[in-house]
């Protein structure tokens, strides 16, 4: 089967690229399931239900979340509505929501989608090293799911790096979110685990991580707060990978970095 990841939506240019560009690409690349990162969607800052529906109809077969799930204050109540709507495993028992869910693709595998976050440089949560083990004991790669992808939202490359090597054979895909800038190094770990540090962001990249650049430059040069930051209004680029599973193992066959839009050097997969 043929699985695409989307990096993080930011704002109107993120949400319009992928809704415009998501069901040509799903066709074109014969793709069977869909995960899109929509935790920046609604104006850098969360998401609402209306952009997850927009984003399911165009495609999104689920959406996942990280350190601004809930920074949209009804996300705490549609959250519980939406099977296909995740936020991160290793949130304190109690949190709305779940960090984990087993979906159908078009060919008809079992997907399980695993949302985590990162500890350095992040909000402190539980143990996502210790979550995810957990979760794939409970339901293991070819006997619980057919397919298994991790969207491990983190800050450093280290921690990014070590999850991808700890889950390598027991996962499909561990692709890290988070940084808004798509790394270089999509590869095939040597277990079988299709792996990147970082899919980007999908937005407008003519900007800092997808917002406007006049309030972080003013923070940076004066260290003073003089506005919320607002997203960029730029035309957007897509960015993210698309992993080919090998139907008898669960495991990846080969990875390949998407990037479509003006701003980043297109990157096109093979058919």
């Amino acid at each position: 089967m043929r699985l695409l990841f989307l990096g993080d939506i930011v704002g109107r240019p993120g949400r319009t690229v992928v809704c415009n560009a998501l069901p040509g690409l799903i066709a074109r690349y014969s793709i069977d399931f869909v995960v899109i990162n929509g935790e920046n969607a609604a104006g850098g800052f969360g998401i609402t239900e209306a952009i997850l529906n927009d984003l399911i109809d165009a495609g999104a077969d689920c959406v996942t979340l990280g350190n601004h799930a809930f920074d949209q204050k009804d996300t705490l109540v549609f959250i519980e509505r939406h099977d296909r709507l995740i936020r991160p495993l290793n949130y304190p028992k109690g949190t709305p929501g779940k960090g984990a869910t087993l979906l159908k693709a078009k060919n008809g595998a079992d997907v399980l989608v695993i949302n985590a976050m990162g500890l350095v440089f992040m909000p402190d949560l539980d143990c996502p090293f210790r979550a995810i083990d957990a979760e794939l004991t409970a339901c293991t790669l070819k006997h619980g799911a057919d397919v298994i992808l991790i969207d491990f939202h983190a800050e450093a490359t280290s921690e990014k790096q070590a999850m991808g090597l700890f889950l390598d054979g027991r996962a499909s895909v561990v692709v890290g979110t988070h940084t808004h800038t798509p790394t270089a190094d999509a590869r095939v770990l040597p277990n079988g685990t299709a792996y990147m540090t970082d899919a980007g962001m999908c937005g407008d990249y003519n900007s800092v991580l997808g917002m406007d650049p006049e309030e972080p430059i003013n923070r940076f040069l004066s260290k003073i707060a003089r506005s919320r930051y607002e997203s960029a209004t730029g035309t957007g680029t897509i960015s993210g990978l698309l992993v080919d599973i090998d139907d008898a193992t669960g495991l990846a066959v080969r990875v390949q970095s998407l990037r479509q839009g003006p701003h980043l050097e297109a990157a096109t997969p093979e058919g």
